[in-house]
């Protein structure tokens, strides 16, 4: 999350709209966004998980979610995926943010 808060100028340039959605309850999100200085919301998925079950990243036996970054275009699209340890990191999706804005920019 560190990453992404100190690359939201690179998001906002390219017109993008960030945030994080966690199956934590709202207090620990809102002490963890606290403690980073999150300038973007967090979003819980607490009670039903069904965000991180309809985006296929739900762990039932450990009632968790793995870390996956999405890049969902305007018309609500996956457009980018990526899992792991790179997740956290903004490379992929800064870049795939910058793709979309371009491809916004060049259609007629």
């Amino acid at each position: 999350m560190k990453a992404y808060q100190a690359g939201m100028q690179k998001f906002q340039a390219s017109g993008a709209k960030v945030f994080g959605i966690s199956t934590d309850n709202i207090p620990s999100q809102r002490a963890f966004a606290q403690s980073l200085s999150l300038s973007f919301p967090l979003l819980s998925d607490f009670v039903n998980r069904k965000v991180s079950q309809e985006y296929g990243v739900y762990i039932p036996t450990a009632a968790v979610a793995n870390r996956v970054t999405f890049v969902i275009d305007k018309d609500g699209k996956i457009a980018f995926i990526e899992g792991g340890g790179d997740a956290m990191k903004i490379l992929g999706a800064g870049d795939a943010c910058d793709r979309l804005a371009h491809k916004k920019t060049a259609s007629p």
